[in-house]
């Protein structure tokens, strides 16, 4: 799927893992809150036992995004929204987005939730301008533990398909 002549999106083989880290990392480092980087090879490889990873590639065959996946009866669930930091703010997240949507909505969900960290303000209005609503509140289960003076929960934001 094309998100632009430059950008094609796919699903993510076992061999991308290694790469999708590298990106997921990058694009999280702002979370200086957690400590250590955000997720290890043998995270994502557990993920992908229960979900998929949707890859955005550049012409050269770079990950420049990533995006989990998981179908959760007629529901969607996607997270770790990663965009490589050089390509931010260049409409890859949105097409991202648009593209995990497009994922559910053929396999027959009706509906996508997502969750964001509190701690991540910029975050809910980014989804809001995208349709989503917040729906509630999850205790936040970090797989790396905060730094001390944090704390945290994640918001639920759903949107209808």
């Amino acid at each position: 799927m094309p998100i632009s002549d430059a950008i094609q999106t796919r699903l993510a083989i076992p061999s991308d893992m290694a790469r999708i880290v590298l990106v997921v990392n990058a694009a999280f480092a702002i979370e200086t809150f957690i400590e250590g980087q955000r997720i290890t090879h043998k995270e994502i490889s557990e993920m992908a036992k229960k979900g998929e990873f949707l890859i955005a590639e550049d012409a050269a065959g770079r990950i420049v995004a990533s995006v989990y996946l998981e179908l959760r009866g007629q529901t969607g669930y996607f997270g770790m929204l990663a965009v490589d930091p050089a390509q931010q703010g260049t409409g890859i997240g949105r097409a991202m987005v648009n593209a995990a949507e497009n994922y559910f909505a053929r396999r027959g969900c009706n509906r996508v939730d997502i969750t964001v960290l509190s701690l991540r303000p910029e975050l809910p209005p980014f989804y809001r301008k995208l349709g989503y609503r917040q729906t509630g509140v999850q205790e936040f289960r970090p797989s790396r533990p905060l730094k001390r003076g944090f704390e945290c929960h994640c918001i639920v934001m759903s949107k209808p398909l």
